[in-house]
C-alpha cells in the first residue's frame, strides 16, 4: 500500500490506482488560490503523461509580454528534472510569471511549456491534479479554521470528505499546526499562515510542489523551520519541488538544482554542487596575527593575502598545508580552521553583477 505524509504511526494511505483513475467532476471556483476547480480527472500516472524519464518541467522559447511593453519572460528555454530545484532571481525577474504559466493560469505570449508531460496551455486542468501550489501572497479566508480550509481544498481535488478530513489532520500535524488546527486562520501569525498554505498544497498527495517565496514575511527562526519542512518533504516523501526565492542562502541550503533567471532570461541552470565546487584557494582562520602570517607565508614562497579574519593562500604552490602548519605553530597563535574554500552562490552572483556593470559602463 502506498503511504504519504505524517508519522509512521498515523500514515494515511494515498489514493489507490482505482481512485486515481475514476472520473470525478468538480465544479466551482476556488478564489483562495486561483486554481480552476471545474475539471475532469481522467488519468493518473504517477509520473505524468511524459513517463518516468521525462523532465518534470520543460519550456521552449517561453515569452510573456504585458501590455505590449513589459517583458516578463524573454524566450526562456529550460528543462528541470526531479528533486528540489531553486528558481532564483531578483524581484521582477519573472519567477511568479513562470510559475503561473506552468500551472496553466496565465497564457504566454509565445513559446511552449510542459509540466509532467502535459501542455500547460491546453491541459491545465489535467496537470493541476498532480501539482500542489503555495502562492506567495496571503490568500487565506480569515474566518475559517485550518482544518476546514485544508479539508475543503482536499475535497476540491476529488478526495471524499471522510478521507479528506483524515488526510488534513495528518498534513497539519506534519507542518506543525495540529494543536492549532481548529482556530480561525485570521488569528494566526504569519508563520502559521505560511504553514496552512503549505498544508493545502500537500493534502492531495501531489507529485510536484511549486512554492512561491515560501519564507516570505518570516522571522529567522520561522524561516529555518520552513526550510527544514521543505527539505523533509523532498527527501522523506519523494515529492519534487520547484521553490522560487530571491535569497541565495535558502537555495544553497535546501535545493539540489538551481535555475537562475534575470529580466525573464535564463542565466544559469545546473546542480547546486556545480555552482559551489571547491576553489584552488586555501582558507586559514587564526585567532590573531593575520598580517604577520601573510608576511611569513609570502617569505616561504606562497601567494598569501588577508581577507578579514581569514588568510587566503593560492594552492598552486607546493605543500601549502605543511608550510601553514609550521608557520602558525612558530607564531604561537591558535589555528581555528584550515580548509579549501568553496564557491558560494553569493560569489557567483556578485561576479555576474560586476560583469553586467562593466558591460553597461562600456
Amino acid at each position: 500500500m502506498d503511504y504519504t505524509l505524517g508519522s509512521p504511526a498515523r500514515a494515511v494511505p494515498a489514493r489507490t490506482t482505482r481512485e486515481r483513475n475514476k472520473i470525478d467532476t468538480r465544479e466551482g471556483e476556488d478564489t483562495t488560490t486561483g486554481l480552476a476547480t471545474t475539471e475532469t480527472r481522467t488519468t493518473s500516472p504517477r509520473h505524468g503523461a511524459g513517463g518516468e524519464g521525462a523532465p518534470l518541467i520543460e519550456t521552449q522559447g517561453l515569452t510573456k509580454i504585458y501590455g505590449g511593453k513589459v517583458i516578463a519572460l524573454d524566450a526562456l528555454s529550460v528543462s528541470i528534472g526531479a528533486g528540489i530545484t531553486g528558481l532564483v532571481g531578483a524581484n521582477g525577474a519573472g519567477k511568479s510569471t513562470l510559475i503561473k504559466i506552468l500551472l496553466g493560469l496565465l497564457d504566454p505570449t509565445s513559446g511552449s511549456a510542459r509540466l509532467l508531460g502535459y501542455d500547460a496551455l491546453s491541459q491545465g486542468p489535467e496537470l493541476r491534479q498532480f501539482v500542489g501550489y503555495m502562492p506567495e501572497h496571503d490568500c487565506l479566508p480569515p474566518d475559517v479554521s485550518a482544518t476546514d480550509f485544508v479539508t475543503h481544498m482536499a475535497q476540491m481535488s476529488g478526495i471524499p470528505r471522510a478521507a479528506a478530513r483524515e488526510r488534513t489532520a495528518d498534513v497539519l500535524r506534519h507542518v506543525g499546526l495540529f494543536e492549532e488546527r481548529y482556530r480561525a486562520i485570521g488569528g494566526y501569525s504569519t508563520g502559521m499562515k505560511q504553514r496552512v498554505k503549505l498544508a493545502q498544497a500537500l493534502v492531495h498527495d501531489p507529485r510536484l510542489l511549486m512554492l512561491d517565496e515560501p519564507t516570505n514575511g518570516l522571522d529567522p527562526a520561522g524561516r529555518d523551520e520552513m526550510l527544514d519542512l521543505v527539505r523533509r518533504i523532498g527527501s522523506d516523501f519523494g515529492i519534487s519541488i520547484l521553490m522560487s526565492s530571491h535569497l541565495l542562502g535558502e537555495i544553497e541550503r535546501v535545493c539540489d538544482s538551481l535555475v537562475v533567471i534575470d529580466a525573464g532570461r535564463l542565466m544559469r541552470s545546473d546542480r547546486v554542487s556545480r555552482f559551489t565546487e571547491s576553489t584552488r584557494v586555501l582558507s586559514i582562520e587564526v585567532d590573531g596575527g593575520q598580517e604577520e602570517l601573510v608576511a611569513r607565508l609570502s617569505r616561504r614562497g606562497l601567494a598569501a593575502r588577508a581577507d578579514g579574519r581569514f588568510v587566503l593562500v593560492d594552492m598552486d604552490s607546493a605543500a601549502p598545508y605543511d608550510i601553514v602548519r609550521d608557520e602558525v605553530a612558530d607564531m604561537g597563535v591558535g589555528l581555528l580552521r584550515l580548509e579549501q574554500r568553496r564557491h558560494s552562490l553569493e560569489d557567483l552572483f556578485r561576479a555576474d553583477a560586476e560583469e553586467r556593470g562593466d558591460g553597461n559602463d562600456g
